[in-house]
């Protein structure tokens, strides 16, 4: 009577023992995809890379703990009245540089360095941004007035000019010193299409 009861208790019940097998089948899917798990946490990406750029990215990240338990000084000794801000305006990214009178560079900033990314590197507004952080960096050398020295034919030269004057740098020139080929290299072939 016994077995009867079993059998019967089991033809009422019977979701009870695919239950307990989905349990098992759910644990051992967790147990082999855990590194899968892992994949996808950003942090756990480095142990994925191969072996050559891991140990690359791990020297370079104990090379920049060990820069800032060093820690620079910023010399702020020398003071310069006067300076040459030279703009490099190309058609991919702008170039502020911010030097003293013998040539030696203060503060310089580049659009890459602002944030900025692909084409917006090249625009007046980016150039205004670079331009204004170069020249609080160049105040605390107490830098006033420059000679500006503007290079290429990009789209954010005049717009840094205007930023120099506007962030309090008195300009006392502007000289253009984009290079000019005076019949110097001979010119490529035209393309064969």
């Amino acid at each position: 009577m016994t077995e009867e009861k079993k059998q019967d208790t089991e033809k009422t019940n019977p979701v009870v023992e695919p239950v307990v097998k989905e349990e098992e089948k759910i644990q051992s899917i967790t147990e082999m995809d855990e590194p899968v798990v892992n994949a996808g946490n950003p942090l756990n990406m480095i142990e994925e890379l191969p072996e050559e750029i891991r140990k690359k990215l791990e020297k370079s990240k104990e090379d920049r703990k060990v820069n800032k338990k060093k820690g620079r000084k910023k010399k702020i000794d020398k003071k310069v009245p006067a300076g040459v801000a030279h703009v490099k305006a190309t058609y991919n990214n702008t170039i502020v540089a911010l030097t003293d009178l013998s040539g030696n560079v203060i503060s310089w900033a580049s659009a890459g360095m602002a944030g900025f990314k692909g084409p917006k590197k090249s625009t007046p507004y980016a150039a205004q941004i670079i331009t204004r952080i170069a020249v609080e960096r160049a105040k605390e050398f107490g830098l006033t007035e420059v000679s500006v020295m503007v290079k290429g034919v990009g789209t954010g030269r005049e717009s840094a000019i205007r930023a120099l004057n506007a962030n309090g740098l008195i300009i006392t020139s502007i000289k253009d010193i984009t290079p000019i080929p005076h019949n110097g290299c001979r010119p490529k072939k035209p393309r064969r299409v």
